[in-house]
């Protein structure tokens, strides 16, 4: 197991049209990830015996329920959210089984992909990371661009000059 100082992950965008994702955990930690999945996609379920009282405001399916290793078939990525460490472990070894990505919260030695602070403004996203080792700085310096972007010092629209076409 490699320990956090040792963990490298790439920055990428990863397409998530179609794509089964899972949210494992039905508490504050999960309505956090979920309500910024949200922002991305309406496609997802959160299974949990028990919801956070705000998972009703958010567009994805709640199945309230125990966690059972054939939840995972098909998935293509999870957040792991429970509060139980060892349930935690237990679904990211089924995970890694049956090849899904999961990030598994507030530990990112067990994680393949983690989570980026995030600004969203139109079709730009802008992501801060701090390679999982200061989730509050990344938060600060996502803060200090959304506070630029809306006061318009730093302006994230399309330039009309720009003729690049991706």
């Amino acid at each position: 197991m490699k320990h956090s100082e040792d963990l490298n992950f790439l920055p990428v965008s990863v397409n998530i049209t179609g794509k089964k994702i899972l949210i494992i955990g039905g508490g504050k930690v999960g309505y956090h990830k979920a309500s910024v999945l949200s922002r991305f996609t309406a496609e997802a379920t959160v299974i949990s015996p028990e919801f956070h009282d705000g998972f009703g405001d958010l567009p994805f399916k709640l199945v309230k329920k125990e966690y059972e290793r054939t939840d995972l078939e098909g998935a293509f990525l999870v957040y792991i959210c429970t509060e139980n460490e060892a349930l935690n472990a237990r679904i990211k070894n089924d995970a890694e089984t049956l090849n899904v990505l999961a990030c598994v919260c507030d530990n990112p030695a067990l994680c393949d992909f983690i989570s980026p602070a995030i600004y969203k403004e139109g079709n730009v996203t802008v992501a801060v990371s701090s390679n999982a080792r200061n989730v509050r700085r990344s938060i600060a310096i996502r803060d200090r661009i959304r506070r630029l972007a809306q006061n318009g010092t730093l302006s994230l629209q399309e330039d009309p000059y720009d003729t690049h076409t991706p």
